[in-house]
């Protein structure tokens, strides 16, 4: 319901507050009449103002959810869920069941795993390589996210990709990786 909806309709409800404020034993029919009037018009603001169906649930979040009429709130969802849990406290949690058929000698499609490629940026910290972004899908992607890394105000001395296809390869490095001591003056102090 928009603003200009809502100053209408309370204007119409403060309308009818005065005439029930009014009314008496003995008010005219004409004056029922135009409350009767008043009241279609307050009705109609309403029904132009409503965007969705009614709530079919109590429940704050399936507002139009499924109904379920033994659940407290009439959402089946929620009920669904709640069943659930119980079941999980007295049942304790499901099994998972093993696979009914034989076991292959050489695995299921499932078992094995797919083979991925990836292109993982690294920099080098002053004494390993770490990974300093996700792993890319595109190679491209991945140079482009580095040659951004070197332009940066805090570059690292390296930067290398390396290409994982089941096993790691590296393609390219860039810059010259230095061992740094961490300790400074060599730990003489």
């Amino acid at each position: 319901m928009n603003h200009a909806q809502l100053t209408a309709l309370g204007r119409a409800l403060r309308l009818l507050g005065e005439h029930g404020e009014a009314l008496t034993a003995d008010t005219p029919d004409a004056r029922l009449h135009e409350v009767k009037g008043d009241l279609r018009r307050a009705l109609d603001l309403l029904e132009e103002g409503i965007g969705t169906a009614a709530p079919a649930t109590r429940c704050a979040e399936h507002p139009n959810g499924p109904v379920d009429s033994a659940a407290p709130d009439l959402c089946l969802l929620c009920e669904t869920r709640r069943r659930a849990a119980r079941r999980a406290e007295i049942n304790g949690p499901a099994a998972s069941r093993p696979a009914e058929n034989a076991p292959s000698r050489y695995g299921v499609r499932g078992d094995r795993p797919q083979p991925q490629q990836r292109w993982l940026p690294e920099l080098w910290n002053g004494q390993e390589w770490q990974l300093c972004g996700t792993p890319r899908r595109d190679r491209r992607e991945a140079e482009l996210y580095l040659a951004a890394q070197r332009r940066g105000p805090r570059a690292a001395m390296a930067y290398r990709l390396v290409h994982e296809f089941t096993d790691y390869e590296v393609l390219r490095v860039w810059g010259t990786p230095v061992r740094v001591d961490i300790e400074p003056l060599n730990g003489s102090l």
